[in-house]
């Protein structure tokens, strides 16, 4: 188990929100991994302060009627669209980031949405904070990064159309130190492979991720930290990554950044 799981299990246990068997593996888990122990103290005592603050109240009816229709029209543990595009800002209907981030993939989607679900009650208690802190909860990962990195006083951009007709975007601040390319209308990178990020520091290629386009879209933050004059390039490698830590092939794009 990740940490990053047992985290999920870890918030929905100090909210009585686990199913039996999500209870047995929190605790399984947390036996073989004492260390996590503050995890759970965190979390328990975040919903403890979350109960204090928050009145016993009935939550809100359009609230609850919202959370349970989303829920409805979300087959678990299927990859889904951010139900979130409004928290973006305004983009045409083409823009290549509005159509990425809405096929951007969910990890973890079902129990996210059963932690919200039982987190519900506290919630609805900070009135119209709720109406703030649902829609941030159920922002994915590559989101909340690329709105960081277009936040940035020194953000900037650069696009790029590739061979196929398709489109990349990067956004990146040196400031952050961070980027993310955002693609439209790219092909999957074919059976028992995977596109690979690299940031090209000079000649040599730093490995910055992989990532796979959902329905030829994708949002992907570069891991690792952006150097002044780095260039961002994609190159096709197989499934996990480039196994020799340099490129196997050519890059499709490349996106200078200086």
């Amino acid at each position: 188990m990740t940490e990053e799981e047992f985290d999920e299990l870890a918030a929905g246990h100090a909210l009585h929100a686990l199913s039996d068997a999500d209870e047995r593996r929190f605790a399984e888990a947390l036996a073989e991994n004492p260390q996590w122990r503050d995890r759970v103290d965190a979390h328990a005592a975040a919903a403890a302060a979350l109960a204090e603050v928050a009145p016993s109240v009935t939550p809100p009816a359009e609230i609850r009627a919202a959370l349970l229709a989303q829920i409805a029209q979300t087959p678990q543990g299927e990859p889904q669209a951010d139900p979130t595009m409004d928290a973006l800002p305004e983009h045409p209907a083409t823009d290549p980031v509005v159509s990425a981030a809405a096929a951007a993939p969910r990890r973890g989607w079902s129990r996210r949405l059963f932690t919200l679900a039982a987190s519900l009650v506290l919630i609805a208690g900070l009135g119209v904070g709720a109406a703030v802190i649902v829609p941030q909860l159920l922002r994915s990962d590559e989101v909340v990064a690329l709105d960081e990195v277009r936040g940035a006083d020194d953000v900037q951009e650069a696009t790029v159309e590739m061979d196929s007709g398709a489109e990349a975007t990067a956004y990146w601040s040196e400031d952050l130190g961070k980027a993310v390319l955002v693609t439209a209308g790219m092909d999957d990178a074919g059976e028992g492979q995977t596109y690979q990020l690299w940031f090209v520091r000079g000649d040599t290629p730093v490995a910055a991720g992989v990532f796979d386009p959902e329905q030829g879209a994708a949002t992907a933050p570069l891991e690792g930290a952006l150097h002044e004059g780095d260039v961002i390039a994609v190159t096709v490698e197989q499934d996990g990554g480039s196994p020799t830590g340099a490129p196997t092939s050519d890059p499709i794009l490349v996106i200078p950044t200086a």
